[in-house]
């Protein structure tokens, strides 16, 4: 009887180290695919993942200090837009009813804030007057026409 279950003990063993065999090569052919798609994530680099996840860090921190300039560059240039002539708009009218037609105008130059200049020109038969009055964030210095307050809004709607 000792010599049969010595028998199966070396059967046993032999199915477990065949077992183990298809094991390994099972193994075997999982790291082989790792390395591949660590080849193929890494670029061919010498480097390990941890290396490449660290310089990934590098890169991404660097591109968030890019983009932090360039959103200060833009509210340096929103300013600077906000505060030029951005809003212009004429309004031609007859100042003298029946004196030839729509001769005369008003223009309207604005920022953002409302601020800017309103030139009206008047034209007669005979003569023309210009005049020239400072809008300050929406407060002219002296009043406005009702042609003048037209071409304020309608600088300000476009």
């Amino acid at each position: 009887m000792d010599l049969s279950v010595a028998a199966w003990i070396a059967i046993a063993a032999a199915c477990a180290a065949a077992a183990a065999l298809v094991l390994f090569a099972y193994l075997v052919v999982q790291v082989r695919r790792l390395r591949a798609a660590q080849e193929v994530l890494l670029g061919g680099g010498k480097g390990d993942l941890v290396d490449f996840a660290v310089s990934l860090q590098g890169r991404i921190d660097d591109l968030h200090r890019a983009v932090d300039e360039i959103a200060g560059g833009l509210t340096r240039v929103d300013r600077r837009v906000d505060g030029s002539v951005s809003n212009t708009a004429i309004v031609r009218y007859d100042a003298y009813a029946g004196a030839g037609g729509q001769q005369s105008a008003t223009m309207a130059f604005l920022d953002a804030a409302r601020s800017g200049i309103i030139v009206s020109a008047i034209q007669g038969r005979d003569y023309a007057r210009v005049y020239v009055k400072e809008l300050d964030r929406g407060r002219p210095s002296v009043a406005l026409s009702p042609e003048e307050l037209e071409a304020v809004e309608r600088a300000m709607a476009s």
